[in-house]
């Protein structure tokens, strides 16, 4: 039975109208955002702000994880334009730090890592240059190198789960030494780059496990790292073991810190790309924009 949800997990939606300019924009450009395809609990507050993670090669994923809401099956094929049209979505919003991220694609020879960098480059090529966030699959060799190629400020690629979880939370695909593996390649690859990962909490792990867990990201060389509040997004998916108070996310934070994280994020509305401008500015890991462009 689903435990319920307590007071501090309710989301404001903002006053202005800022939000909307946001999703019109999307709507314009036919592009997707997994602020709503994952039903984020952050969307407003992000939106309201005038940000948004742009969702690539397309809304359909061909894995479906037991704690995501993103429509799983056979995905149609990349689009040749998709990249052009985020980054004039990026364009007409005037962003400043832009999260790209993706379904899987394990349909795709090369997972879909070609469509990341092609818009890293239309991005790049703006006349005022953002700084730009990948929220990667888990990529190994000639994929994985030809994004970091492509230059992003920071790398991304959340394990979602504790180790033990992994199998019952995350598709069969996936696995927590891949990611693990993923995330210490990408350091091994650009030592210089900067490279976060994220955990949801509240499935039933332990708190030993989660410190685990964090003392591995730290070993794989990450350096950003999220922890959040799991909510459920459906019926179907799995459900809420147990809600973790604020005051845990905050110790969770100062160990994390101490750990050796350049940044941590932890808070029960957390989510990969939540306030992810000011972590990556925590953590040394944003390029400031010129004001001619790069």
């Amino acid at each position: 039975m689903q435990v319920r949800k307590p007071d501090w997990l309710k989301v404001r939606r903002p006053g202005d109208g800022s939000w909307g300019a946001v999703r019109r924009a999307l709507g314009d450009g036919g592009l997707h955002t997994v602020c709503e395809e994952a039903r984020c609990p952050n969307r407003a507050e992000c939106w309201g702000a005038g940000t948004a993670t742009l969702l690539l090669l397309g809304d359909v994923c061909t894995r479906g994880c037991a704690f995501c809401s993103v429509a799983h099956g056979t995905p149609a094929p990349p689009d040749p334009d998709e990249a052009g049209r985020a980054a004039r979505c990026v364009e007409r919003l005037g962003l400043d730090y832009v999260v790209l991220t993706s379904v899987s694609r394990d349909d795709l020879p090369d997972g879909g890592a070609s469509v990341f960098v092609r818009a890293l480059a239309a991005i790049r090529s703006l006349p005022r240059r953002p700084s730009v966030e990948v929220l990667v699959p888990d990529y190994a060799g000639d994929p994985l190198a030809a994004v970091i190629g492509a230059g992003p400020d920071v790398l991304a690629h959340n394990v979602e789960t504790v180790r033990r979880l992994t199998p019952l939370v995350r598709h069969p695909r996936c696995g927590y030494e891949r990611s693990l593996a993923t995330l210490a390649e990408a350091r091994r690859v650009a030592p210089g780059l900067r490279t976060k990962s994220s955990l949801l909490l509240g499935l039933g792990e332990t708190p030993d496990e989660v410190r685990g867990a964090m003392r591995e990201l730290r070993s794989a060389g990450v350096d950003v790292l999220v922890l959040g509040q799991y909510l459920r997004p459906t019926r179907e998916s799995a459900p809420v073991v147990r809600w973790i108070a604020p005051g845990e996310f905050d110790a969770l934070r100062h160990e994390g810190l101490e750990l050796g994280f350049r940044a941590v994020v932890a808070a029960p509305l957390a989510r990969s790309s939540y306030h992810a401008r000011g972590a990556a500015r925590e953590a040394g890991g944003e390029v400031e924009s010129p004001p001619g462009g790069a």
